[in-house]
């Protein structure tokens, strides 16, 4: 008999380590013998899952389907041994790596991740902060969480968080240079930028009297990766910054930052959302974390 679901393992471990040595190890095995088992995968299926190279391996169209697919099956066989024998109880466990915007995980995540992890204390959390767009399967990330539209159709997601959008200055940037009244007067202020957004050198606004959006177009002498440094630039008055209310509420509340242009960024929406790679069988310890997630944002 084949043995299909070591198989599979076997390609996730050459998959998550990036290289048939390191996962040979791992399993140890040869790494002859593992690149032997992928290419009899390979012949069985007919197509090409890896196009190997000297310094990478990059996974095919195919080789994506076959790593969800793989995990997906590995995540039941491993529920289903935990929930026999634990008497009909499958604890949540094993490693759990996740990818955060990084203001959401400093207002939302880090301060009750040790509430999860004693509540949890089977699951192996990890956790990169990052507001780059993130690939899934190439950070090997099992949950991403996101601002901004869906494009991926062949990923799952939950929303999270449902927030404006305001534009921000500090007293002091706007003591010295003025309040904009209108978007046009934003072409005489710096503008603080995020470095990884195409639309970056655009804003999006709402005529209040007619109802139609456009976009302005905006500069500045700077910009960053994530929204805690543009925060923390915006508070030291280094110009003016468009941030998600959640993440800048407290500073308006303290006097840091002053939100203008109220009037013009009504429909000015930002979605957050948990996302995590399809399947019909969802890992319990990938439902945990998304549902104690959605509980820490609905108790904010």
């Amino acid at each position: 008999m084949d043995n299909r679901a070591g198989e599979m393992e076997t390609f996730v471990k050459v998959i998550e380590h990036g290289s048939f040595s390191q996962a040979a190890r791992d399993l140890h095995m040869s790494p002859s013998a593992v690149s032997k088992l992928v290419t009899r995968i390979e012949d069985r299926l007919g197509t090409r899952l890896l196009v190997r190279s000297t310094r990478q391996l990059q996974l095919t169209p195919e080789g994506e389907m076959y790593l969800r697919r793989a995990r997906t099956i590995l995540d039941q066989i491993d529920e289903t041994d935990r929930l026999i024998g634990g008497g009909g109880q499958a604890a949540p466990r094993g490693k759990l790596s996740v990818n955060a915007s990084v203001a959401f995980a400093q207002v939302f995540l880090i301060p009750n991740l040790p509430r999860f992890l004693r509540q949890y204390p089977d699951i192996e959390l990890e956790l990169t902060q990052t507001d780059g767009i993130v690939d899934l399967l190439e950070e090997r990330a099992d949950i991403a969480i996101r601002s901004g539209l869906l494009a991926d159709s062949n990923l799952m997601a939950r929303k999270l968080l449902e927030t404006k959008r305001k534009i921000v200055a500090s007293p002091d940037y706007l003591a010295e240079h003025g309040i904009p009244q209108t978007p046009a007067d934003l072409a005489r202020h710096k503008c603080l930028r995020f470095n990884f957004i195409k639309g970056r050198n655009f804003w999006p606004f709402t005529d209040p009297q007619s109802g139609r959006r456009f976009e302005q177009t905006i500069s500045g002498d700077f910009l960053g990766n994530n929204g805690p440094l543009v925060k923390a630039m915006c508070i030291a008055g280094i110009g003016i910054a468009r941030i998600g209310n959640f993440h800048v509420e407290d500073a308006i509340k303290r006097g840091d930052l002053v939100e203008i242009l109220n009037d013009w960024t009504a429909d000015d929406v930002e979605t957050v959302h948990a996302v995590w790679a399809g399947h019909d069988h969802l890992a319990t310890r990938i439902r945990a974390f998304i549902d104690f997630v959605a509980s820490c944002v609905k108790e904010a």
